[in-house]
């Protein structure tokens, strides 16, 4: 029976938890997941978590938010003046939105404060500092 190694294109079935029990994304009713072992395309543990396996086996991994999104980093909360924010915007808690990074490229952000003088940015990864658990079935190694 032959498992999944580095280099190979496999094809998986998941469910990503958080440690409460909210999933927070799954290929259920989708195509699976297909990307190739060992590539950096994938976070390190669900990388590590699939090689190995057999097709049609199922696994349930924990992966500490080291090997997934990484810790929370303080330096990724910026402030932004309230006169730096379009007019067309009223920042609330909570309220995601869309900064451009030094290169000119899109990044997600959230809005986790508000005063008088600015707003704070969270642009850490939504899943960064959680640990996570994927239940996965590996489907097929190309």
């Amino acid at each position: 029976m032959s498992v999944a190694t580095k280099g190979n294109t496999v094809k998986v079935h998941y469910t990503g938890k958080l440690q409460d029990g909210t999933v927070f994304d799954s290929s259920e009713n989708r195509e699976p997941l297909q990307f190739t072992l060992g590539d950096g395309n994938m976070i390190k543990g669900f990388d590590a978590a699939v090689h190995g396996m057999a097709v049609g086996e199922d696994k349930s991994v924990t992966i500490p938010s080291a090997e997934a999104y990484g810790e929370k980093r303080d330096e990724m909360l910026v402030d932004i003046p309230h006169t730096q924010v379009p007019a067309d915007i009223n920042p609330e808690i909570g309220m995601d939105l869309s900064i451009q990074n030094q290169n000119g490229q899109p990044m997600p952000v959230k809005v986790v404060h508000v005063d008088e003088e600015k707003i704070t940015l969270d642009a850490n990864h939504p899943l960064a500092g959680k640990d996570l658990i994927f239940d996965i079935k590996l489907v097929e190694i190309a």
